[in-house]
């Protein structure tokens, strides 16, 4: 359902406090609804900026997000890395009117649809042993 050209997602209190739900797209990375503990909204790329990491797997803080493999700091609010580390994760225009969260459907079908999902964990091997195809997440240096 659609309000004045924003797309209802959910309700605030669907998300959890200092987590997130994911909206899939019928293309491209699926996007992070996050929820802190002020009950402020965000809306990221579920992809960190370092490794491709799915941050709403990650650890809500304040206005952040701990990436939950490198455990890098990504600012909700702009989506940018904190602190030493570089790098920001597309960010989504979210809003929230009388509890519903809401998002942008033009954003939603056309930001960054040329990044490449994360692939960690069980699921980041494709392929069979032995197998030219066969892809493993490596682990990581630094």
């Amino acid at each position: 359902m659609k309000t004045n050209e924003w797309t209802v997602i959910c309700r605030v209190e669907d998300i959890p406090v200092l987590g997130s739900r994911r909206v899939a797209r019928a293309q491209g990375v699926d996007v992070a609804v996050f929820r802190n503990a002020e009950d402020q909204v965000f809306a990221l790329l579920d992809r960190c900026p370092h490794k491709g990491g799915p941050l709403s797997q990650g650890i809500v803080f304040g206005t952040s997000v701990a990436c939950p493999l490198h455990n890098w700091t990504i600012g909700l609010a702009d989506g940018c890395a904190q602190g030493a580390d570089e790098g920001c994760t597309p960010k989504f225009a979210c809003k929230v009117d009388d509890g519903q969260v809401m998002l942008d459907p033009a954003e939603l079908a056309t930001l960054a649809l040329d990044l490449a999902a994360p692939r960690a964990g069980p699921c980041a091997s494709t392929g069979a042993l032995g197998d030219q195809t066969f892809d493993v997440q490596a682990p990581h240096t630094a």
